[in-house]
């Protein structure tokens, strides 16, 4: 059966907290995404049990909602028609987002900034790099031919420039000019200045130097550095940003850039690049230690952390250490345990999608195993595995056990970016990355298949349907019982012209004791409103409208929620409406329900008054 998007995106709305609740609304292929003013109006679990999603996380400051191809975007549609929200962009609403986090996540999120957006030309390279290093083990006579020579070339460029892809990226995130920022990064990598990877071969004393003022500056590269170059770009922008705001427009075309070069250039040198290159040395040393500390026990602590870092969205930083790795040593010993955890994710995954009964929750688990096994671990996580805890649980622990056996193994790869089964490519010990990952993963499911169990659907407590009793419309059709609880008055006391003056046809007013509407008979519902204050029903050639307070649609539906929808049966008792008498009165409006025979004048003998 097709998906109502309009009573998805309703029941979204509602368990959000409405529309005045949220801070920016946009979709990507699959999720609605999500900033919320106040966290505690989100009701997660009734989200989870929408139909329609698949599933629910928080990252970043976003709450995503897992929708689907095809669908999200029509939701998407509902959705900004039922709270009134404007549309925004993906980068509309991570701004929004990053607006809420606290300072340290805002700084640790700036790395995965800078490298989400280089990934596919660094993976592409390091996996050419593979197949490249790897022929000629099978084929020694291809590494002395020119299609070697070649393909060499192709795959190490992204690495041999990589500081200029950096420094671009940098620059778009920080909002300067990216062709200036190409300038600093290419600056840093200058033929001029020796390579930093072979700088070991010059002995002591035979490094060129530049004497600048009183710095003594080593001409040598920064080719495979990260820190530096994000430092320098940043300042970069700052630097162009202050000068386009002092900086007389006339002179301003050729005086910012000339000046935010030539100052970023000479910081860079002399301050940013000799004291971030130790200290980005000392991270790399840091991080090789810790992962071999205690016979791997430090690899294994990580393993097990890593699938916390992804919660938090703080990943990406990794990056940094990975891309050092390979520029210092050519060989990336951390992308083994982000491997181990990522794949373990998948063996938690998939064993939920073998035992779970509930279909919504194998057509979520089984698609997002296979694509945590390919290194895209986010909708296992967020979709299954951490919603149900256990699973993720699981999942640490053969992360844990993947990434000490690779400690202990000692292998690596020749890029970033890539795990799982591409990782394959990737490493330099194919056979031993293979049962690392059957660790991992195998050990992750046999836990979760024993350890997790699937929660029995709660039965629903169906509130006894009770038919009201007192009649306050009659006629030739039938009767309209009094839909809600308290006093009835006559039409003409209804604080509305229009209600009282029977435009809308004849009927009652009824002043309410409870908050709730429920069907007056045995019917159809024929049309309940977006703002849920109003609802029409249809029986026996009898046309209804239950109409809560008077001028509430200006409410925009904040103090209503509805449990019926367009077409639907109801009995008579059947809850129609809630709605919170204080917040209208609040709101300056009368709360007195109309209760309306809206065709009275096709039907004969019409009288009105409780009885």
């Amino acid at each position: 059966m097709a998906l109502n998007y309009r009573k998805c995106a309703e029941e979204i709305a509602a368990n959000i907290g409405g529309g005045s609740n949220i801070i920016s609304a946009a979709h990507c292929a699959t999720r609605l995404r999500l900033v919320i003013a106040d966290n505690s109006k989100v009701n997660s679990k009734a989200l989870e049990d929408i139909e329609g999603v698949k599933g629910m996380f928080e990252s970043n400051g976003q709450l995503q909602l897992i929708i689907g191809t095809g669908t999200v975007n029509k939701v998407y549609e509902e959705f900004l028609s039922v709270t009134g929200v404007s549309a925004a962009s993906k980068a509309d609403v991570k701004a929004a987002a990053a607006s809420k986090m606290p300072w340290w996540k805002k700084l640790l999120k700036i790395p995965g900034d800078v490298f989400v957006p280089i990934l596919p030309a660094i993976v592409a390279s390091g996996l050419m790099m593979g197949l490249v290093e790897a022929i000629p083990k099978f084929w020694p006579a291809f590494g002395d031919t020119d299609w070697f020579s070649f393909l060499d070339l192709v795959a190490n460029t992204a690495f041999a420039l990589l500081p200029v892809l950096v420094a671009i990226s940098t620059a778009r995130v920080f909002g300067g000019n990216v062709f200036l920022g190409a300038v600093i990064g290419l600056m840093m990598v200058h033929p001029a200045l020796i390579n930093a990877w072979t700088v070991g071969n010059y002995a002591a004393g035979e490094i060129p130097t530049w004497q600048l003022f009183f710095f003594k500056v080593q001409q040598v590269g920064y080719q495979g550095h990260v820190i530096p170059v994000i430092l320098a770009v940043w300042l970069m922008s700052m630097l162009e940003k202050w000068l386009h705001k002092v900086v007389p427009e006339m002179i301003d075309l050729f005086v910012t850039p000339l000046v935010t070069v030539l100052v970023t250039a000479f910081v860079t040198f002399t301050i940013i690049g000799p004291v971030f290159s130790v200290l980005e040395n000392w991270v790399l040393t840091g991080a090789q230690k810790l992962i071999t500390v205690g016979y791997g026990v430090g690899s294994a602590i990580m393993g097990a952390l890593y699938p916390l870092t992804v919660v938090m969205g703080l990943h990406h930083m990794y990056n940094v250490i990975e891309a050092g790795m390979i520029a210092r040593d050519g060989l990336n010993t951390w992308m083994p345990i982000a491997s181990a955890a990522n794949f373990a994710q998948f063996g938690a995954c998939l064993a939920v999608a073998i035992k779970a009964r509930s279909q919504k929750t194998k057509a979520v688990a089984l698609p997002s195993s296979l694509s945590a096994s390919l290194g895209i671990t986010e909708p296992a996580i967020f979709g299954i595995n951490f919603r149900f805890m256990k699973p993720f649980v699981c999942g640490m622990i053969g992360a844990a056990a993947g990434a000490l056996f690779a400690a202990w193994a000692k292998f690596g790869a020749t890029t970033y970016g890539v795990t799982g089964i591409p990782g394959m490519l990737a490493v330099n010990n194919l056979p031993m990355y293979i049962i690392e990952l059957l660790i991992a993963g195998g050990l992750a499911f046999v836990l979760c298949f024993f350890i997790w169990k699937e929660d029995k659907p709660e039965a629903k407590k169906e509130e006894p349907v009770e038919a009201p009793a007192v009649s306050v419309i009659r006629c030739s059709a039938g009767e309209i019982l009094q839909p809600v609880p308290g006093k009835v008055i006559a039409r003409e006391e209804i604080p509305d012209e229009t209600f009282a003056g029977g435009i809308l046809g004849d009927g009652v007013g009824i002043v309410p004791e409870k908050g709730v509407v429920v069907a007056p008979f045995d019917g159809v519902v024929t049309s309940i409103f977006d703002t849920k204050h109003a609802v029409t029903l249809e029986k026996d050639g009898m046309e209804v409208l239950i109409h809560v307070g008077v001028n509430t649609v200006n409410m925009q539906g904040d103090g209503f929620a509805g449990f019926v929808e367009d077409g639907q049966e109801v009995k008579a008792g059947q809850k129609l409406i809630e709605f919170d008498s204080q917040k209208i009165k609040d709101a300056g409006y009368s709360d007195v329900v109309a209760v309306l025979l809206t065709n009275s004048d096709d039907l004969e003998g019409v009288e009105c008054g409780a009885k």
